[in-house]
């Protein structure tokens, strides 16, 4: 049974070869290891052309980095940080960015990528033995500051910058999971920190996840994402989170130690699963209404 932990992992699991589940049985489990997001990775699986559609996932897995990644000064995010626009923006950017506006207005501003000028501040304060100042960047924050059009993203403002760790995850697991489809796989796990599901376990049955100090949830065909707001945290002492509040500019302070979600897309329950973690359940259960087909199985 697949366990989630509070601390984020990557690991690509895939079962079931083209010949279907009799045959996925009498082939060896192939591991193959590589990284993504700047963490190490690793692919599971039963093919019997396991390394080609390994190298596949691969080649996809540094393609979206090089499109999401902040750790890239090349990639298309670091590009426009760093020069407040992007012409002929690659189509993923287009569309995390287009599906976190829609998260946006869902969650009534509890999602927002524009919160990079307060993780970055945050993470200065640390490292220099001072208070965190996030008033001195509450300028920076707002989704208004972005314009999204086919052939060109722009932020309004200089100094201006945005953060899509809290949905390329969820999408890069989407995208791969769409490519193993392709290749003929049917009952897919895919983990890249948050799950998602291409039918079921090829064992037989739904794929049993254990979310740690959660219920049990049986995944079909769904994506399961997990966030907890001291999952990672800016200080020492584990007290200051790093989901920050683009309205307040402070960190996660509805009370939840972990919130996790299914949706029929890891990206949208990755970044819902952020967003709730800074909003009460009165206000979580109006963005339930909101955005059909997301459920939440646990709220600690």
């Amino acid at each position: 049974m697949a366990r989630i932990s509070r601390r984020r992992f990557l690991a690509f699991s895939a079962a079931l070869p083209l010949a279907g589940r009799a045959a996925a049985a009498e082939l060896p489990v192939q591991r193959f290891q590589g990284t993504a997001l700047g963490a190490g990775a690793s692919l599971l699986l039963a093919h019997p052309e396991a390394a080609r559609i390994a190298a596949r996932v691969w080649a996809e897995v540094d393609r979206l980095e090089d499109v999401f990644s902040l750790y890239r000064p090349d990639s298309a995010l670091s590009r426009l940080n760093a020069a407040g626009v992007v012409e002929a923006p690659p189509f993923d950017l287009l569309d995390g960015l287009s599906l976190a506006g829609a998260v946006h207005t869902a969650t009534q501003g509890a999602f927002d990528p524009t919160v990079q000028p307060l993780w970055t501040e945050y993470a200065a304060a640390m490292t220099e033995g001072r208070p965190p100042d996030p008033d001195a960047v509450r300028d920076l924050v707002g989704w208004t500051g972005v314009t999204i059009e086919p052939g060109r993203i722009a932020l309004a403002r200089p100094g201006m910058a945005l953060t899509l760790n809290g949905i390329a995850q969820g999408y890069i697991a989407d995208r791969v999971a769409a490519l193993l489809a392709a290749e003929g796989l049917t009952d897919i796990l895919i983990d890249t920190g948050e799950l998602r599901a291409l039918g079921g376990d090829p064992r037989g049955g739904d794929w049993p996840v254990q979310i740690v100090e959660g219920p049990a949830v049986p995944l079909r065909d769904r994506a399961l994402a997990t966030s907890a707001p001291l999952g990672t945290t800016f200080d020492q002492a584990g007290r200051i989170g790093h989901i920050l509040d683009p309205r307040s500019g402070r960190p996660a302070a509805a009370g939840w130690r972990q919130v996790s979600v299914t949706a029929p897309s890891a990206a949208l329950a990755d970044a819902c699963s952020t967003a709730f973690c800074l909003m009460g359940r009165e206000a979580i259960t109006e963005t339930l209404t909101r955005l059909p087909g997301l459920r939440v199985v646990s709220l600690l």
